[in-house]
């Protein structure tokens, strides 16, 4: 079946091809005839990346975006700077992209294939009524209403209207550019533009009252935009502002958003943190390191620490001493402010310091895998937060979540997992370094998953255990009260901070082009940098100011008193602006409290959620070595271990970290033999100087984060089996090592040293998707591997030993190539890995490959990046004579 739009004429309006397809999509199903046919949408309509995905997320097998094949066919023949380009070429690189685009949602969905995706409408509607959704989108989620099919029908004869009721264009490139993505002066509306910005770097360089209440009249002159536009606040008596709290109690309210020192110029990262501490904010490192010297005071009293350090999936530059030197540490769950994206980091922004802190090679794209390879469950990330409070027992641990449907279910399951906060991240804002396709169509606003999660916690009696943040969009005080009374405690500001700084808004964070040296490493932009602190500090000043103004004129002397009372919100009446006035703010708005009683906790009453977990066996290591610890004395430790002893050897890291740094103690200061089945996380964020020897097995997470150190893991004397044949160890081993050397007389679970930056293993065979997206480090594999081995690794080196012969379809060789030992240096490596490994653990396997070296070394293969070619070598230059000779 061919839902077509290509008989539009002047008389003749399309339906959106999107409602097309949706309707006949549930119409069939509805009938039971759905099977029977595939749909085959041809529109001029279709052109983006999301066009496709959700015409396909509702039905469609097949799209033919027509209208856009034949724009490419009109650029090619008219644009002179096109005119030697191949029309065939050009158009299969439009194709491509759509075809990348959708492959990259599938991925981050977690999807494998297109029928997979087809039909599955993993979509959530913003502002289309319920009527629209049960004919078209039956089982779509729609929280807020919004605009019907008579409102849909008014747009289709607005733009029918814009095409037939002018001339036509002589080429595509005077259709104008409708500002979607970046502002134009003849398009949609934004939030930010010209005037904002011109107005907003008057006031941040003057600090003036005048100044910013320009500011924010500029700001409210192109509203409603978003949902907290339709808010009206209810007045209450009035207070003397003199008797509402000082902007110090509010000001330390304040968090900068996630961006990273990669994304970001070390100038403009530097800047913040320096801001933020003068204030007693927190900034945020962001997923990418950060470098140590910023950890404690410079000279002039600046102190340019990043009190919240980010754990994201991908661990770059998480080290023990990292994570020492956090006040608060922050799991990415949500990828960036978009669900799947963020921690993107193009090739060329990855330089000098950013390539250093993250262990990798410069000039290498960097992707937080989507999927996180060590959360794969509600517990998995209950260990993480465990994991956390374990290294560094001074910080609070927050968990970053995504607006979105079903975001107060998993609030509460990360609430019952002990975290101290969670932030839920809106639509809204960038990552500094994400591509332009990135920015829209992921996520939902603020106002939705804020109201939500707080109901959740309330109606579940959590809320009294975390402290709630948001961000997406945050820019005035304001929206501080409207954040404030859906239930946020704290809030995060992103893209207005770096605007502070003086950024103009031109979208090319992703390029490295950032003309005001804010979003780029390359030293010539950044030359251009003006930021200073101050400007920082007077936006973020005047917004506490301006949150005091707004509580006295409703009557509230305190932000706790004002938190949750959704009373003090009411949705306005916009006029002349239908669309607005579809929107239903009735489950936003919604009071719990009136189901739950007055006295119900709308705020978090605990600092810190430590659960009921038992003095760790970490305790005692700490008191019995704390002679190695402060005067380096060299301890030699015995202790037995099950499986509830946790983290065996975490709390210890962190707190030589938190005194040594990194370096930690001298080689083989703290040595602990241990007997028994360590449970999860053994070794975890390990440092220099700690030797840990574990007779007996490990579960998940060992040497996970480890920066230096040495674990070694054999069996217990006397067993009967084979060790070479036996699992020894669980999943995720040395994920995101940076350091340190693992050997284990056994083999390893899945995801084995995925993302290993730097850390050194021996291990007798693996499970699937071994060396996962390693940027770094040695692994040595004496025995078989499962599937895809190697995808997404970009440097270090594996050895695998093919004993069978299978290996050639276990590897992925996307970026990966396997090579026999061919060359001294590599086998000279590997056999003095196996000689360690030998002397730690007596392995058997490990006597049997040395004492026939000559028999195993052809069945080993090395797993390296894939090497570019070599270039032709020049021409050699024939010297006259010899050629007429």
């Amino acid at each position: 079946l061919i839902l077509s739009d290509r008989t539009v004429d002047h008389t003749r309006v399309p339906i959106p091809s999107l409602i097309a397809t949706g309707t006949v999509h549930h119409h069939l199903n509805r009938c039971r005839k759905r099977m029977r046919l595939s749909i085959v949408v041809d529109s001029g309509e279709a052109r983006d990346v999301h066009h496709m995905a959700s015409l396909f997320g509702y039905g469609a097998q097949a799209v033919c975006p027509y209208l856009g094949y034949e724009t490419v066919r009109e650029l090619v023949e008219g644009h002179k700077e096109l005119k030697d380009a191949d029309f065939i070429k050009c158009m299969k690189n439009y194709r491509y992209s759509l075809e990348k685009g959708v492959l990259k949602i599938m991925s981050k969905m977690g999807i494998s294939v297109l029928t997979s995706y087809q039909g599955a409408q993993i979509f959530e509607a913003v502002g289309i009524g319920s009527a629209v959704i049960k004919k078209s989108f039956t089982g779509t989620f729609s929280q807020i209403e919004g605009i019907g099919f008579r409102e849909i029908a008014v747009e289709s004869l607005t733009r029918h209207l814009a095409g037939y009721g002018d001339a036509v264009p002589k080429s595509p490139e005077e259709l104008g550019d409708p500002g979607y993505f970046r502002y134009r002066r003849d398009g949609e509306r934004h939030a930010v533009d010209a005037g904002f910005i011109k107005n907003f770097h008057t006031f941040v360089k003057s600090g003036k009252a005048e100044d910013y209440e320009a500011y924010t009249k500029e700001y409210l002159k192109n509203r409603p935009i978003s949902l907290h536009d339709l808010f009206e606040l209810v007045p209450g008596t009035p207070v003397p502002i003199e008797e509402v709290e000082p902007i110090e109690d509010i000001r330390v309210r304040f968090t900068t958003a996630a961006m990273s020192l990669g994304a970001l110029s070390p100038e403009a990262h530097e800047t913040l943190a320096i801001a933020m501490n003068e204030i007693g904010g927190k900034s945020n490192s962001g997923e990418g390191g950060e470098d140590p010297t910023r950890f404690s005071r410079y000279e002039n009293g600046d102190w340019a620490n990043s009190k919240i350090k980010q754990i994201a999936s991908g661990r770059f530059g998480v080290t023990a001493e990292y994570l020492a030197s956090a006040e608060e540490l922050e799991i990415k769950m949500a990828q960036g402010a978009k669900p799947g994206e963020g921690g993107q980091l193009p090739g060329m922004k990855v330089q000098g310091i950013i390539a250093k802190l993250r262990r990798t090679q410069p000039g290498v794209q960097l992707i937080s895998p989507p999927p996180h390879h060590d959360i794969y469950s509600i517990e998995d990330l209950a260990q993480l937060i465990h994991d956390l409070k374990q290294v560094n027992p001074r910080a609070r641990v927050c968990v970053k979540l995504v607006a979105e449907s079903g975001v107060g279910t998993i609030a509460a399951g990360v609430a019952k997992a002990n975290a101290d906060i969670i932030l839920v991240s809106g639509h809204d804002g960038g990552t500094g370094a994400s591509p332009i396709s990135s920015i829209k169509h992921a996520g939902l606003p603020w106002e939705i998953g804020l109201a939500e999660t707080q109901q959740v916690l309330m109606l579940n009696g959590l809320r009294n255990r975390v402290t709630l943040r948001t961000d997406g969009g945050l820019r005035n005080g304001l929206d501080i009260i409207h954040a404030a009374i859906l239930g946020a405690e704290e809030f995060n500001f992103g893209t207005i901070a770096l605007i502070a700084l003086g950024c103009v808004y031109v979208r090319k964070c992703h390029l490295n082009t950032c003309p005001v040296g804010i979003a780029t490493q390359d030293p010539k932009y950044r030359d251009k940098y003006k930021g200073k602190k101050e400007y920082v500090i007077n936006f973020f000043n005047s917004v506490a100011q301006e949150v005091r103004e707004h509580m006295a004129a409703i009557g509230v002397r305190k932000l706790n008193d004002l938190i949750g009372r959704v009373e003090y919100l009411k949705q306005r009446h916009v006029p002349d602006h239908p669309k607005a006035n579809t929107i239903k703010l009735d489950r936003v708005l919604k009071n719990v409290a009136l189901e739950l009683g007055e006295d119900v906790a709308r705020i978090c009453l605990k600092n810190r959620n430590d659960g009921n977990h038992p003095h760790p066996l970490d305790d005692r290591i700490i008191q019995d070595a704390k002679d190695a610890i402060t005067d380096q004395v060299k301890v030699h430790l015995h202790y037995k271990v099950k499986n509830t002893n946790r983290n065996v050897g975490t709390k210890l890291a962190g707190e030589i970290a938190y005194h040594y740094g990194d370096n930690g103690l001298p080689e083989g200061t703290i040595t602990v033999d241990l007997e028994g089945s360590a449970g999860q996380s053994f070794g975890t964020f390990l440092v220099s100087g700690v030797r840990l020897r574990l007779t007996g097995e490990a579960n998940d997470y060992v040497g996970k984060g480890m920066t230096a150190g040495e674990i070694v893991i054999k069996p217990r004397p006397g067993v009967k089996f084979a060790a070479s044949e036996n699992s020894i160890l669980g999943n995720t081993v040395m994920y995101g090592a940076t350091g340190g050397h693992l050997f284990a007389n056994g083999r390893g679970g899945e995801r084995f040293c995925v993302r290993n930056s730097g850390g050194t293993a021996v291990v007798e065979g693996v499970g699937d998707h071994g060396c996962e997206y390693m940027t770094n480090g040695t692994v040595v594999i004496l025995g078989p591997t499962g599937k895809n081995f190697g995808a997404g690794m970009s440097g270090g080196a594996a050895y695998v030993l093919d004993e069978d012969g299978h290996f050639d379809r276990l590897h992925n060789p996307e970026l990966t190539e396997r090579v026999r030992l061919t060359e001294a240096g590599d086998i000279t490596e590997l056999k003095a890995l196996i000689y360690r490994h030998l002397e730690a653990t007596d392995s058997a396997k490990a006597k049997l490959l040395l004492d026939n070296w000559a028999e195993y070394e052809p069945k080993f293969f090395k797993v390296q990046p894939i090497r570019p070619a070599a270039p032709a070598p020049a021409p050699v230059a024939v010297p006259a004579e010899a050629a007429k000779a």
